[in-house]
């Protein structure tokens, strides 16, 4: 009988003790892709919200969140006198309240800002928003769960806002948050004559560097960086994704733990068969390799079903109304491969000391093991 023969017919035999090693595995890998993706599409989301067709952003050095940093909007007139620049926008990043909502994202933005276009007006026209008004412009889902419409009044913090329209925005983020002219926010959240950040669209013909060297040489207190630069660099897209890596790998610490005591329980319920094998003329060798070839079939097992579960999941959560729009899952090959990779090291270390033990088996004695 060939090796591979025995492990498939030893995987058969004990089907329980396989399931349960596959289903450690396949949690493991399933947890690890959905919350990968789950946080991956989160920062997906929110670099969205900051590129808004720029190619720069431009913030306040050593802040924790761009919730903090305060850029003046008088910024925005320097750089746009830059040959190098063709617009520039300034946007306030806020959270707000409501009734029966204690956290809204809210965006000051200036009328010229691109992003309102980008969505599909449901309610009111882009005209009603202007600079000079109090007026806000709810995404669906904030007029949803306002019960708001356009032409009506919200209360957000602790003032009154009339709502010039409703806007359906493929950004979840947005989506579910409340856009209001930016002189109106600074004066709710007392920042007169301040921003979050400036975005930057560059000029045809020009570099990124341009800007970045102006602001190095002009603005000290502030830092110019392109798009994908600062989704690598900003401190909160890291512990997102840093917390989703450890929070995978400890599923896979319990998927490890539960292929060793599956293969534990397999050298132990058959010493005397691997005994005949040895006395059938089997190495050493050839006994761990054929735990070891069980512990990867096994993680092979696991693997295909924790995608299936994994996409199941998320499809799930996308189906559900309520969180339509803020589920977007990010799932690329490194993550997929990661997700594998780790599979496969979580199935040798789990197997490796089983196949020791069952390698250093005394046929002799083992023949005679109750």
């Amino acid at each position: 009988m060939s090796l591979w023969r025995m492990i498939l017919t030893n995987l058969r035999r004990h089907r329980v003790r396989t399931a349960i090693g596959a289903t450690g595995i396949a949690l493991g890998v399933a947890t690890m892709l959905c919350v990968v993706g789950l946080l991956g599409g989160a920062v997906k989301m929110f670099e969205q919200i900051l590129r808004n067709d720029s190619q720069m952003v431009v913030f306040e050095k050593n802040v924790s969140d761009l919730f903090f940093s305060n850029v003046p909007v008088g910024l925005v007139a320097q750089l746009e006198a830059q040959p190098c620049v063709k617009d520039a926008q300034p946007v306030l990043f806020a959270v707000i309240s409501a009734p029966g909502r204690s956290i809204i994202t809210c965006f000051g933005i200036q009328a010229s800002d691109g992003r309102l276009r980008r969505g599909t007006w449901l309610q009111g026209s882009a005209a009603a928003f202007t600079d000079d008004a109090d007026a806000v412009v709810l995404g669906e889902r904030t007029a949803g769960f306002l019960n708001a419409s356009a032409g009506g009044t919200v209360q957000l913090g602790q003032g009154t806002y009339q709502v010039a329209g409703v806007v359906r925005m493929e950004n979840g983020f947005e989506n579910g948050g409340v856009f209001m002219p930016l002189a109106a926010c600074q004066k709710a959240f007392r920042k007169d004559g301040l921003c979050s950040v400036i975005t930057v669209a560059l000029a045809d013909g020009h570099q990124l560097g341009e800007v970045r060297d102006w602001i190095s040489n002009n603005q000290e207190r502030f830092s110019a960086m392109d798009n994908d630069e600062f989704s690598r660099s900003y401190s909160q897209f890291q512990i997102i994704k840093v917390t989703a890596w450890v929070v995978g790998g400890c599923a896979f610490l319990l998927g490890g733990l539960s292929v060793t005591n599956t293969m534990i329980l397999s050298v132990f319920g058959r010493i005397k068969e691997l005994a005949i094998a040895r006395v059938c003329g089997f190495s050493r060798g050839q006994v761990a390799r054929m735990i070891f070839g069980e512990s990867l079939l096994i993680c092979a097992i696991g693997t295909l079903s924790g995608w299936a579960l994994s996409w199941g999941g998320l499809a799930l959560l996308r189906a559900i109304p309520q969180l339509q729009g803020y589920i977007e899952p990010n799932l690329g090959w490194v993550e997929v491969a990661g997700a594998t990779g780790l599979s496969a090291v979580t199935a040798l270390l789990g197997a490796m000391y089983p196949a020791w033990y069952a390698a250093r088996l005394n046929p002799a004695q083992a023949l005679r093991f109750e």
